[in-house]
């Protein structure tokens, strides 16, 4: 059933902020390892045509309403637990800022329930809890309180604070004169140095340069490490990933998915791509279209595969979740070694032959396939498909026609277990025709994903054959090139 309208949030302030529990703690058993406990949240504004009937509506005393009632988040249930990561994902507009204020205590909930145990560490936005006219030491000392620490326990902390935030002699400026770079760099100090329980982060991290962000993730990795529970807002798909273990995705202010963070992830470019499909799917219906093994010209004759591996070689798919539009299902995978075996443990530098194939329920023009990589943690190592192959795909394809993809690689990566994923998506004959002189991020945002699977896992080792007996490289990923040597002779 399709959603309502998205619709944009009204403006609010935002705070960096401690608060106590808003509701009893629950039970012992449980207070032990939940820190946020939220239940049937949600959060309703009076949206008013004029301010007169702003005016008039505090005179009526409820006998008539000149608002409407405007829901930015409804019936959102969520659990966090200890030294647990969760990334809150959504399209502007879902909900997900309110969700963290809610949390932080700046707003309270119109409906439901909220505990959240211990001390709270929250960075809103930028500048929240700061002001611009008190020296960056001021305001250490400003925030710290705010956070609920006395004078002498932020004294103790300073020299950690200054030195994290390594803003040098601006420390004892006013904060109005500090760039963007400075002003995230002090707040995301004094936040993280409080030895927080639940810190909850809205998109601040955005603001920094890589060094810093580096820095960063490298302190809430020790924060989630000892204990403290991180709730992470942001529109960087690739570190809600990799940082988070969970994700949470809302739409339209209702929780759309929540489960494992690449899932959710997957899921959000789903709904982010709606006018995108509308399009497509238009499109496909004016097309001529032609099955997979026979498409009509100007499309390339593609033929079978011919080396398609014997049914014992691919994997049970049967309760692995396909990330999907509707438009298609995965039928088959399987992963194979440079002998056409299957295999689950290869060797460093060995080649792989991925095959996989979709079943197609409705038409579409151009298919996209490909694999991706990750590692055990959640880093992508490689992802390469069709459209980066320059492989010759069919430009229209039927509803019921099966599309099968090999795909191969020489698995010159760190020895260590891996995932893989393979997918499918699509692009207009039009944009595909076009992609020459299109840019990357141009023909990332035409795409139209359909189905995503994350088929299995392997293992890459050293081994012992061939004679190998010593690493090929080191890092995660083994990068084309050479090396030369030269002598010169001692001077005389």
């Amino acid at each position: 059933m399709p959603l309502p309208q998205l619709q944009d949030e009204p403006s609010r302030p935002a705070a960096l902020a401690a608060r106590a529990p808003q509701s009893p703690p629950p039970a012992q058993s449980c207070a032990e390892e939940v820190t946020i406990r939220a239940e049937g949240l949600g959060k309703m504004y009076h949206l008013y045509n004029s301010p007169r009937d702003r005016l008039k509506q505090a005179f009526l005393w409820g006998r008539k309403k000149l608002y409407r009632e405007f829901w930015a988040l409804r019936d959102v249930s969520l659990e966090v637990r200890r030294g647990e990561t969760v990334g809150v994902i959504g399209r502007n507009g879902s909900g997900k800022s309110t969700l963290l204020q809610m949390l932080a205590g700046v707003l309270r909930p119109t409906t439901g329930s909220l505990h959240v145990a211990g001390r709270i560490g929250a960075l809103l936005e930028l500048g929240s809890g700061f002001n611009p006219d008190y020296t960056g030491r001021e305001n250490v000392f400003l925030n710290g309180a705010i956070l609920g620490l006395s004078r002498a326990e932020m004294e103790r902390r300073f020299d950690e604070v200054v030195s994290f935030a390594d803003i040098g002699q601006f420390i004892d400026q006013p904060v109005k004169t500090y760039s963007s770079g400075m002003f995230v760099r002090l707040a995301f100090a004094v936040t993280t140095c409080v030895d927080a329980d639940v810190l909850l982060i809205d998109e601040a991290l955005a603001v920094g340069d890589v060094f810093f962000r580096q820095k960063c993730y490298r302190r809430l990795e020790e924060l989630r490490e000892r204990g403290a529970s991180i709730v992470l807002v942001s529109h960087a798909m690739g570190d809600v990933e990799q940082f988070c273990r969970r994700g949470v995705l809302l739409h339209r202010g209702n929780v759309a998915f929540e489960g494992p963070a690449v899932e959710a992830v997957r899921r959000y470019y789903l709904v982010a791509q709606e006018e995108r499909e509308h399009a497509m799917a238009a499109s496909a219906a004016s097309s001529p279209v032609s099955s997979a093994s026979a498409p009509a010209a100007p499309s390339p004759q593609i033929g079978e595969i011919d080396d398609w591996p014997a049914a014992d070689a691919f994997l049970d798919l049967a309760g692995i979740t396909q990330v999907s539009n509707g438009w298609a299902r995965c039928t088959a995978v399987a992963m194979c070694d440079d002998r056409h075996q299957p295999r689950r443990v290869l060797r460093q530098g060995q080649l792989a032959r991925f095959f996989f194939e979709f079943e197609l329920t409705r038409d579409i023009e151009v298919p996209i396939c490909g694999v991706l990589l990750q590692s055990d943690k959640g880093v992508v190592v490689h992802g390469k498909n069709t459209l980066q192959h320059g492989t010759a795909v069919p430009r229209t394809v039927a509803a019921g026609s099966r599309l099968r993809m090999r795909q191969e690689m020489a698995l010159e990566v760190q020895i260590g277990e891996y995932t893989f994923e393979v997918g499918l998506a699509a692009l207009s004959r039009a944009d595909y025709e076009a992609r020459e002189g299109l840019s990357h991020d141009e023909l990332h945002g035409r795409t139209v994903r359909i189905c995503h699977v994350k088929a299995g896992s392997f293992a890459v080792t050293l081994g012992n054959e061939q004679g190998q007996r010593h690493v090929l490289h080191h890092g995660v990923a083994n990068l084309p090139g050479g090396a030369t040597m030269g002598v010169l002779a001692p001077r005389r």
